[in-house]
């Protein structure tokens, strides 16, 4: 393919630039706090409201700053994973075997006790 824009460049940047998310200290825990919030059913809005941040940042903090069109990008690609390529697991089902692994579902009765955490709040009046 004959790009005429760098796109191929471009897109090894960006995979780079996300690659290096995943080291960040926003990464340290099992989940970042980006899933979180999605969990909690306000990624569109965390989504949007960080392209539109960091598009309206881009020129005026630290000059026209290659980082802010990175984060543009890479919560345009988070927002496109919710939207257009989804798990196809429930976010519950992802829940639920996060907690299997880690063996904390209740084992002495037949019936798995109810999620914990406020991310999981949603799922707990379905369990009961």
């Amino acid at each position: 393919m004959n790009y005429k824009f760098k796109e191929k460049e471009i897109m090894q940047d960006v995979m780079n630039y996300i690659d290096d998310t995943y080291g960040s200290h926003y990464a340290q825990s099992k989940r970042q706090a980006t899933e979180i919030i999605i969990d909690q059913g306000h990624g569109t809005g965390f989504c949007m409201g960080n392209i539109l941040k960091y598009a309206q940042r881009y020129g005026k903090k630290d000059g026209k700053n290659k980082k802010d069109l990175m984060k543009v990008i890479h919560y345009a690609v988070i927002q496109l994973s919710q939207d257009h390529y989804k798990n196809e697991k429930s976010v519950y089902e992802s829940l639920n075997d996060d907690m299997k692994q880690y063996d904390l579902w209740n084992t002495n009765t037949s019936k798995t006790a109810p999620l914990r955490s406020v991310m999981s709040e949603k799922y707990n009046k379905e369990n009961i």
